[in-house]
Formats: structure tokens, C-alpha cells, sequence
């Protein structure tokens, strides 16, 4: 134990009365609960922290095992900070499971002066807490630092304040990172269906990503909110997914289709439906809307239930632009890949007919955007 590890001092007279520390307990709870965002939960606990203990900063970090490493999120917008699991005294306190008051941290060797002295701010009183999942494996540590009150320094008040935040931070960051891999496991099968799919028709193998990265930037420009255009984004791969049961006689003939074999290929859409129509997951029932839908027209004569205008779900309308944009621009078994030119006016051309005309004016007022999406996943490119 290192001399400033423990420090005693009676509590000063600004500190946090008690009703005070509960009815700030109480209004995290809900927050916390509510968040389903991983990096947003940091910045609410951090938030937490900070006001619990009257901090200046506060900061909580979690554990990457396969790197050996800590990071934390500071601001919106803003890369991880990222450092080695043993460095500093967030690092000190990760690894032995100790919780650590300084009271000057340029008096304690286990300090890095390196941040201050490119910042300029001085780091005066510490204070580090690690926080456990339920099994009681050490998996962050909360960060606090410059007491703001009269004494400047933290104490065992603080301390028992702060371990019981970091007792349910624990918990609530071990459900947010599972329910995050949980997604980002759902996200992988999606992209990866919608590639089966896509390869069975010997479709290019970028054009899942590209009709996702092209339907995010539309949603995007269309105003749509940012977690309803990444759900977008993410279910938008398996939007031809019921092309796995056509039969490879119609999926893959290179001459036009009889009337009896496109009815055939159309009921696509209402396979990929029927596959997601009754998950209970956001992503899945979306992907379940687009996989129905993309394939309805502005004026009407879509398939397969011949919706029209506003009556097309916008992930649908999105889609369509986004498929279409891309599927006359690339190679098919049955075509060759369409010049751009000649794609953009056929887009025009069926503005208001098959296509929401306001999204198709979004997309030409933004053509750079796409272009440019075209361009970095094209078939010749490496690029993920």
C-alpha cells in the first residue's frame, strides 16, 4: 500500500447533505436503466460519479481482456481513449482490485504527468474505484479526480459513496456490453444471410453492403432519427433474403422471365417476411418491413401488395432507391452492369413512379455522397 493510499480528513462543509446524494442516486437509477447505448452509459455513470463525490472530472473505464487494455469514452463524437491495462493509477487499481485515494498526485510515482503537460490541467486529488461483474471478476475501474470543496481531497465518505455506484455500474455495464454483443451478433448473421442470399443469384458480392451504406445516408438526409437509420443499415442486407428458396431455374436463368416464373420470383418478398415477421427483436421485425416492402412502387403497381405513396414504410421506399441504384449499376447473370449516366436516368425517370420523388430529389442533391459510397466498395476494392 502505497503512504497517499488512504487518507483521512473530516468531511468539509460543502459536502453533499445526504437527501441530497439519494435524490441524485435516484435520478441516475432511471437514466441508467433507460440507456441502452454502451458508450452513452460511460458518460451517464461518469456524470454520476462526478456529482456523487463532487469531482471535477470523472471518468469509468472498462476492460478489453483480448488487448490488455482500458478505455473510456470522454465526449460524443469523440475516439476511445485507450490505455494499457497497468498504466497509471487507473491502471493500479484494475489490476490489484484496490480501490486508491492521492491526495497530490506529483507526489506519487504511479502518476503519468504526460496528459497534463500536453493539456495544461493539473491533476491534484485522485481517487479510483474498480467495479465488478456478477461473478465478481474486475472488469473497470471508476476514475475521479480535483475534489471540489474545501478540503480539495477525497475521503472514505467519498469512497463509500463511490463503491456503492460502482456495485451497480458494475451490473448495469456487464447487461449493456452482453446486450451489445448480442446485437452486434444479430448484426454479423444478418450481413451474412443477406450475402448467402445475394451470392445464390451470383449477385456482386459488395452489394449488401454498398444497398446498406447507401440507405443509411438516405435515412440520414431524410431526416430519419440516427438509431432508427442504423437499424436501417443493419437489417437492410437481408432485404432479398427469400431468394433462397427460388429455385436456381428462375433465380439464375440469363434470359426474361415467363409470367408464371416472375410471379415465382416475386413471392421473395413475401418469404423474407414470413422468416422475421414474428421476432420480438427491433432489428429482425425491420429487416422483416424491408424484405416485405422494397419492392412496392410510389404509383402503386408494386408488388406484392401494390401499396403506394406513404403507405410504403420509409425503410421500404429507402430501399428501393438504394437497390435499384445499385443492382443497374453492377453485373448481373441475366444483364450487363448499366453506365452511370444512363442508372441516373432511369432514377429520374421514375421519380414519383416507381420512387418517392422527395427521396429521389434528396439523393440527386447528395449524388457525391453516394457516388463516392459506389466508388469505395466496388467490387475491385478491399475495402470492408
Amino acid at each position: 500500500m502505497f503512504k497517499n493510499d488512504i487518507v483521512h480528513t473530516s468531511h468539509a462543509k460543502n459536502e453533499l447533505p445526504s437527501e441530497e446524494l439519494l435524490a441524485v442516486i435516484f435520478e441516475y437509477m432511471g437514466k441508467i436503466t433507460a440507456e441502452t447505448d454502451l458508450d452513452k452509459l460511460l458518460m451517464i455513470l461518469a456524470d454520476l460519479g462526478k456529482r456523487l463525490v463532487l469531482a471535477d472530472r470523472c471518468t469509468v473505464w472498462l476492460h478489453n481482456s483480448e488487448n490488455h487494455q482500458l478505455w473510456t469514452i470522454v465526449a460524443h463524437g469523440i475516439d476511445p481513449v485507450i490505455i494499457p491495462d497497468e498504466s497509471g493509477f487507473i491502471g493500479h487499481s484494475f489490476s490489484t482490485g484496490q480501490s486508491i485515494i492521492v491526495e497530490d498526485a506529483y507526489t506519487d510515482d504511479r502518476f503519468n504527468r504526460a496528459i497534463d503537460q500536453a493539456t495544461g490541467y493539473r491533476t491534484k486529488s485522485v481517487l479510483c474505484i474498480p467495479f465488478r461483474n456478477a461473478e465478481g471478476i474486475v472488469i473497470g475501474a471508476f476514475q475521479a479526480i480535483n475534489k471540489q470543496t474545501e478540503s480539495e481531497t477525497f475521503n472514505e465518505r467519498d469512497l463509500e459513496i463511490l463503491t456503492l455506484a460502482a456495485s451497480y455500474s458494475g451490473k448495469s455495464l456487464e447487461s449493456s456490453m452482453l446486450r451489445n454483443e448480442l446485437i452486434e451478433t444479430q448484426k454479423e448473421m444478418i450481413e451474412t444471410m443477406g450475402e448467402i442470399g445475394e451470392s445464390r443469384s451470383q449477385e456482386t458480392g459488395n452489394h449488401v453492403k454498398r444497398v446498406a451504406k447507401y440507405s443509411y445516408q438516405l435515412a440520414k438526409l431524410a431526416g430519419v432519427p440516427e438509431m432508427q437509420a442504423r437499424l436501417l443499415k443493419h437489417a437492410s442486407p437481408m432485404h432479398d433474403i427469400g431468394k433462397v428458396a427460388i429455385p436456381d431455374t428462375i433465380l439464375l436463368k440469363p434470359g426474361a422471365l415467363t409470367s408464371e416464373e416472375f410471379a415465382l420470383m416475386k413471392t421473395h418478398t413475401t418469404i423474407g417476411y414470413n422468416v422475421f415477421k414474428h421476432s420480438k427483436r427491433e432489428l429482425l421485425r425491420t429487416a422483416a418491413i424491408i424484405a416485405h416492402e422494397h419492392h412496392e412502387k410510389w404509383d402503386g403497381s408494386g408488388y406484392p401488395n401494390g401499396l403506394k405513396e406513404t403507405e410504403i414504410h420509409i425503410f421500404g421506399r429507402i430501399t428501393a432507391i438504394a437497390d435499384v441504384f445499385d443492382a443497374l449499376s453492377s453485373e448481373r447473370v441475366y444483364k450487363r452492369a448499366w453506365p452511370i449516366p444512363k442508372v441516373l436516368n432511369y432514377l429520374q425517370e421514375q421519380r414519383g413512379k416507381h420512387f418517392d420523388p422527395y427521396l429521389i430529389d434528396l439523393f440527386f442533391q447528395n449524388l457525391d455522397i453516394f457516388l463516392d459510397i459506389r466508388t469505395k466498395y466496388s467490387e475491385e476494392s478491399a475495402g470492408d
